[in-house]
């Protein structure tokens, strides 16, 4: 009889272990794969006035998405004015904010003035970055800290408020570089300052995993922008062109349904630094 009641007790433990798992993981990751449809879904996209960020912008609108777009100052005000009206345009409900994320308080106002008119952010995406070319033994400690102010503090702090104010569940993205795997010089402080950003990732994906947060990061190869062109001489650009496997430089039309996968079907991903570009580099 004991025995009898010892075996049922075993069994009552197991039913409800199991049943704790199959709740707290299974039936989690079932609610999550339903729950990729973007409509009405909050997305906060730093840089996302111009470039690949207004291309996600206008994206992330034509499927139903509320959007956060952020530029960083006067000089690219009027085509994030030009996303911003684009993207009404489409129905989207949508605001603007200037401030240079270097500052962590512009960073933590901007998530905060999102969850104010939207009640929450799904997914935040960070685009920022600055790009310089120059001799290592040529590089000034101005030009050191800037590099590092805009390619990894920005990219940390944008990281760790998201891990703070991401709803359970979300999604986080971040923009890095494809030079992260290439042997060359001249990028010390660009591809060195994103460098971390790949850590950064790997770290808070881990941490902000137990909410259900997947944290990615995307690697474009040099990207047909004006951000890619300020730096480069014409030769430097036919040696670019030519340096990919598929040939020419990484379009954003290729890079956009990547990171829009990352943040919803893609959301299995996570601490990783995913690498397009056309076979420019490979690791």
């Amino acid at each position: 009889m004991l025995l009898l009641i010892k075996s049922n007790c075993l069994i009552n433990l197991l039913y409800n272990n199991c049943l704790h798992f199959f709740s707290k993981h299974i039936f989690r990751k079932k609610f999550i794969m339903r729950n990729n449809d973007l409509k009405g879904k909050v997305v906060l996209i730093a840089g996302g006035g111009k470039n690949l960020g207004a291309l996600l912008s206008r994206n992330f609108a034509a499927k139903g998405a509320k959007l956060a777009i952020h530029y960083n100052s006067e000089g690219s005000k009027a085509e994030s004015e030009k996303t911003l009206a684009d993207v009404q345009a489409m129905g989207a409900e949508a605001f603007l904010f200037q401030g240079d994320l270097t500052k962590v308080a512009n960073v933590s106002k901007f998530f905060d003035m999102t969850i104010s008119k939207f009640g929450g952010i799904d997914i935040a995406i960070n685009t920022v970055g600055m790009v310089l070319k120059k001799p290592f033994v040529d590089t000034t400690e101005e030009e050191y800290d800037t590099m590092s102010d805009v390619n990894s503090k920005a990219a940390y702090f944008f990281l760790q408020e998201a891990g703070k104010k991401v709803n359970k569940n979300g999604k986080i993205c971040t923009i890095l570089t494809s030079l992260l795997a290439a042997y060359t010089g001249l990028y010390s402080t660009y591809a060195g300052m994103k460098a971390p950003v790949e850590h950064f990732t790997r770290a808070a994906s881990k941490e902000f995993g137990e909410r259900g947060i997947s944290v990615t990061a995307v690697a474009p190869g040099p990207m047909d922008t004006p951000f890619f062109y300020g730096q480069e001489s014409d030769d430097a650009v036919a040696y670019h062109k030519s340096a990919s496997a598929l040939g020419g430089l990484t379009d954003i039309k290729d890079i956009a349904p990547l990171v829009e996968f990352l943040v919803t079907d893609g959301w299995w991903i996570t601490g990783q630094t995913i690498f397009a570009n056309g076979g420019y580099t490979t690791r």
